[in-house]
């Protein structure tokens, strides 16, 4: 059987993640979506870069995925996945802790700021008329 394209977590990848997401709690209501898939549908609109409405259907209804995200990142969930996967990165010898600083500067407009220049206003611009002629 082929890997179809739109399994985005190799098997190793899931079990890594897998007792951190939610589960079945044998509760009545509406049916628990699969935790894999909507993982899945979260990292494919993230690295697709489009809107929710266009996660491919094979992943769910994309408001069950939207809502997994917005209640995973509500709880902390995420942060305790992404920990999880830099330890274990970490430990592999895979994550680079080189920092590298950038001393761009970006200036910014001046009404971007709150300091108040005089410019002269209307005198400058009555000045200029004057010379112009």
């Amino acid at each position: 059987m082929g890997v179809s394209r739109f399994q985005l977590l190799s098997d190793v990848q899931w079990a890594l993640i897998e007792d951190l997401l939610p589960v079945r709690t044998g509760r009545r209501g509406r049916p628990f979506s699969d935790a894999r898939a909507m993982v899945e549908g979260i990292i494919y609109r993230y690295r697709c870069g489009i809107a929710w409405r266009d996660v491919p259907a094979v992943f769910g209804p994309w408001q069950t995925i939207w809502t997994w995200h917005r209640r995973l990142a509500g709880d902390g969930t995420w942060d305790v996945v992404l920990q999880r996967l830099l330890t274990e990165a970490d430990a592999a010898g895979l994550v680079d802790w080189t920092v590298s600083v950038d001393s761009t500067i970006a200036r910014a407009h001046q009404h971007a700021t709150s300091i108040r220049r005089v410019t002269g206003g209307w005198v400058e611009l009555h000045g200029s008329a004057q010379r112009a002629a």
